[in-house]
């Protein structure tokens, strides 16, 4: 009897790695102010609801391998409403975007290829990654720039014989960061020069503030056959527990050989599906009123801690997650601590390390990722209460 290399390799989520103290701190009566993930506490539209309880049918079957058409037009006609034109046979259903996002590096890759991503990055790549038999190479962004590109020179000392894409998110998790359309350019030219694919995981694209203009990959109409768009319902609609995602490619030998794996999973869920081809209904209002809600979020969290000292942190632009260096050695043992040993007025914080978003070895261990999507009071308290928790930390350390 054994566990496989496989498994073993792989790592726990270090965004809920904590999970366990925040609960046994809950079961003391401590109320824990959840910074550390980004699930959006915004009311998921009633059209999605409406649509499950409105489904009509005494068998519950499996869809479409491709997904539910009534969905998949629907994705086609937000698309064209932000200049992206797409057919239909350009877009399959997913279990969320890490579905997509594994079923594209099967596609694409063979087993000992590599992809480049900037570091740091979201860090259940590595994991996608592993499962596809693929390696991460990865090139530095800095806070100090709010995770911009660099140079072009750095990407391209990368690229070598077994480089099949770049794996970009834009908006950023975890730095927030939304690239330029100089930068989506670059980026671009690179992957043509060096006969790259991109995998363009854009699930954050409603979430772009102070009034920047956001650019897709797929509006760089010269590498239309070279991106793999993967998208989500889940942020875009608070939408996270239905796991409805999609993988958008005009490439159609990629399309072609991309059903085989959905294929092999059947299905999508039915349910959700039918609830997510409802949300095209939903009052464009909406959008704007739920950016405008995280843009304020934004604001008191960046305030907030550019108010405690010894933190610096650059204000990001774009999804829902700020990346801040602490005053301290390891932000692990903080992050910690914060659930076990520490309250202030019977109320804790929990955090995310940084170091587990990034690759090379001992960056980010004084940094942490904080999530802005619990209300802006709740977010306010909680900057009071890491301000107090730094320095007692410090104190006794």
């Amino acid at each position: 009897m054994g566990i496989s290399k496989r498994i073993m390799d792989m790592k726990f989520s270090e965004i809920r790695k904590l999970i366990p103290f925040a609960n046994e701190a809950k079961e003391k009566g401590i109320k824990v102010y959840h910074l550390n993930i980004g699930q959006p506490d915004v009311k998921t539209p009633e059209e999605f609801f409406e649509a499950v309880n409105n489904y009509k049918g005494e068998t519950l079957k499996y869809e479409n391998s491709q997904g539910m058409m009534e969905l998949i037009e629907s994705i086609v006609k937000y698309y064209k409403e932000i200049n992206i034109d797409f057919n239909k046979e350009d877009i399959y259903i997913t279990n969320g975007a890490s579905e997509g996002i594994l079923f594209a590096l099967m596609t694409i890759c063979d087993f000992g290829d590599e992809i480049i991503v900037p570091e740091p990055y979201y860090t259940n790549y590595n994991n996608i990654a592993r499962l596809a038999g693929v390696s991460i190479k990865s090139f530095m962004t800095f806070r100090e720039d709010g995770f911009h590109l660099r140079s072009k020179e750095e990407i391209v000392s990368l690229i070598g014989d077994n480089t099949k894409a770049m794996l970009i998110t834009n908006p950023g998790n975890p730095t927030g960061v939304v690239y330029s359309k100089e930068e989506i350019r670059l980026l671009s030219d690179i992957a043509k020069e060096k006969d790259l694919y991109i995998i363009a995981d854009e699930v954050y694209r409603e979430f772009v503030y102070d009034g920047l203009e956001y650019t897709s990959f797929m509006h760089m109409e010269d590498i239309s056959d070279r991106v793999i768009l993967i998208d989500s319902m889940s942020k875009r609609y608070s939408a996270c527990g239905a796991r409805i995602g999609m993988m958008c490619c005009k490439n159609k030998e990629i399309s072609n050989e991309f059903l085989k794996l959905c294929q092999s999973r059947l299905s999508v869920s039915t349910l959700d599906q039918a609830g997510a081809a409802n949300l095209i209904n939903v009052n464009k209002e909406y959008f704007l009123k739920v950016n405008k809600e995280y843009e304020k979020r934004r604001d008191i969290l960046y305030e907030g801690l550019c108010n405690i000292p010894g933190v610096s942190c650059e204000k990001p632009s774009g999804a829902f997650y700020i990346i801040a260096e602490l005053p301290v050695e390891n932000s692990d043992d903080f992050a910690k601590w914060l659930l076990t040993d520490y309250n202030y007025k019977n109320k804790t914080v929990m955090i995310t390390p940084a170091a587990g978003f990034y690759a090379t070895e001992g960056l980010g261990k004084n940094q942490v990722r904080l999530s802005y999507c619990i209300k802006g009071e709740d977010i306010a308290d909680a900057v009071i209460i890491l301000k107090n928790g730094l320095e007692e930390y410090n104190k006794i350390r």
